[in-house]
């Protein structure tokens, strides 16, 4: 469905993101409501990003990772 074909008062929903410029990898509070309780970074149609954004999201997530601020799996037993 294109633009022109939107109902008028259909209203394209806006994400939190839509006015922050970018993920941070410091956030990690931020970036944990994106992973799962495995560890997995949330697709694109559940936390409803653009798909920048998501991009963005999973830069930071795994740029995290790899400064060990956030774990690679979550290996509780």
């Amino acid at each position: 469905m294109n633009f022109l074909n939107l109902p008028q008062n259909q209203v394209e929903s806006k994400t939190y993101f839509s006015v922050q410029k970018k993920f941070d990898y410091k956030n990690i509070s931020l970036l944990q409501n994106y992973i799962t309780e495995q560890g997995k970074i949330l697709p694109r149609r559940m936390n409803n990003l653009t798909s920048k954004q998501q991009r963005d999201l999973t830069h930071a997530i795994k740029q995290a990772r790899v400064l060990a601020l956030l774990p690679f799996l979550n290996q509780e037993n």
